[in-house]
């Protein structure tokens, strides 16, 4: 669910790519009363080999009509309407921007009206309350396709929209909400932090609490000043994989109180590693009152006993209404527990981690490899590979106090590829619950690229300071890529 804060408003489509998409429903006749499920089908998306890209869509089709919008389910789909496997394609995430409105949290922006990410939250507002459309309002998808695999893909976007159109009587019963986007790294250009294995308390690290200067000496980017008297009336939380639980709160002088813990439901048989989750959003009867000159925050929390947690994120969409009744919760206790809005999905079944015939590096002899690079071409480590081909993969071997340097040579194919630490033999099956990143040594070299989402670089280097024994990684990006060297005397 990446933010990219990039001044858009600004920008308009001369700085990104604005492709025009079609749907493939007919706009629907309203009756007075009816609040209408609304069915686009937009694309086709022509996913490249190993894509990770962020990159944005117009979207051109949406309601001819003004009205409110009450609920939204999104998903990315094959052309026959079947969801891919998660551990093949990933619908890494997708932000819905009004190009035609201001964002309530980081000025300079659209307005972020609604989002998801692997856990495909649904949205769906309380009843009586709806995000105001007009069919004047210019949108725009940014969204997130990761390709685990070295294939080619054709897909497409479906979101479902449900509908009151402002002729209806229904629309009269309507408040209007607007969407308060609360980020841990809010406004950054990508708006992601580490969670190292073995960091915070008993197993658990909250960000950015028990990070070390988040921040610097900048303003804190989870806060928000509210802007005027209002009740918030629903969210959900974001996290990636490892995520326990996003947490919401307000402070009014010297008082903070508990709004909102959105937990990580896993439906994972191995427990939080995997995108196989969903998040509790807020009951239809939560009101919370706020005042202008409330600080909003969030605060996100992460394992850290099984694994790191590269590049992680946590992000609450709150939405608000600008009157009404609501709890006022310095007196009333409001962090009620909340509710899924899925249960598990058919295209997070594939797990991983089964037996299979890849090697075990640590038995293999060293390779007669004496060079200190090794370069990535074609989804595959040039010495020391595991992965693709099932071949001996034979270590390359330096010795205490050198470093191996890997190059990415897919950069220029707009392909990522990390090397990340993780425990040997580390050569089960790939699946959304493995390999992660469980090393017992520790090392990550992150996105490798000149393009965001990637560092900046194509080339790494292991640590230095890494004992002698055999060391075995995978690529976060592609992980049915795996590798190994050795640190020999």
């Amino acid at each position: 669910m990446t933010l990219v804060g990039l001044a858009l408003r600004r920008a308009g489509c001369a700085l990104i790519s604005c492709l025009a998409i079609l749907a493939v429903v007919a706009p629907p006749t309203f009756a007075a009363n009816d609040v209408q499920r609304l069915k686009y089908r937009v694309g086709p998306v022509q996913v490249t080999p190993g894509q990770n890209r962020i990159a944005y869509d117009v979207l051109s089709q949406k309601p001819a009509v003004d009205g409110y919008i009450t609920r939204i389910k999104a998903n990315l789909v094959r052309a026959d309407g079947s969801v891919p496997p998660s551990s093949q394609i990933m619908f890494h995430h997708g932000v819905w921007l009004n190009m035609s409105g201001g964002d309530a949290t980081t000025g300079g922006l659209p307005e972020r009206f609604f989002a998801i990410g692997e856990e495909k939250t649904i949205l769906t507002l309380p009843r009586g309350f709806g995000l105001p459309y007009r069919a004047s309002d210019r949108w725009l998808l940014n969204h997130m396709i990761h390709n685990l695999t070295p294939r080619p893909y054709e897909l497409y976007f479906t979101y479902e929209l449900d509908f009151i159109p402002a002729s209806s009587r229904a629309a009269a019963r309507t408040r209007p909400v607007r969407p308060i986007w609360m980020d841990v790294e809010n406004g950054t250009l990508y708006p992601v932090f580490d969670v190292l294995k073995g960091t915070g308390r008993r197993g658990r690290f909250t960000y950015p609490t028990q990070a070390r200067a988040p921040y610097g000496s900048g303003r804190r980017l989870n806060e928000w000043t509210v802007d005027r008297d209002g009740v918030l009336v629903g969210t959900a939380g974001h996290l990636h994989s490892g995520g326990l639980w996003n947490d919401l709160y307000v402070r009014r002088g010297g008082k903070r109180a508990h709004l909102f813990r959105s937990k990580a439901r896993y439906w994972e048989p191995a427990g939080p590693v995997s995108w196989d989750v969903s998040m509790t959003a807020t009951r239809p009867d939560w009101r919370v009152k706020v005042k202008r000159g409330d600080v909003l925050s969030t605060t996100v929390t992460y394992e850290t006993r099984r694994a790191a947690w590269p590049e992680s994120m946590g992000i609450m969409v709150v939405y608000m209404a600008d009157r009404g009744r609501g709890a006022n919760p310095f007196k009333t206790r409001v962090d009620r527990p909340g509710r899924v809005t899925h249960g598990h999905l058919r295209e997070n079944s594939d797990h991983g981690g089964a037996p299979t015939t890849l090697p075990d590096a640590r038995k293999l002899p060293s390779s007669a490899f004496t060079g200190s690079l090794v370069d990535i071409t074609d989804f595959k480590y040039t010495v020391g590979d595991l992965g693709l081909t099932g071949a001996s993969g034979q270590p390359p071997v330096i010795q205490p106090g050198q470093s191996l340097t890997f190059r990415n040579n897919d950069d220029g194919k707009e392909i990522y590829h990390s090397i990340t630490s993780c425990k040997a033999p580390c050569n089960g099956s790939t699946g959304i619950a493995y390999p992660i990143a469980d090393g017992p040594v520790q090392f990550e070299s992150g996105q490798l690229g000149t393009r965001l989402p990637g560092v900046g670089t194509v080339e790494w280097k292991t640590p230095a300071n890494l004992n002698p024994g055999t060391y075995t990684y995978f690529c976060r990006i592609h992980p049915f890529m795996r590798g190994a060297f050795r640190v020999k005397q």
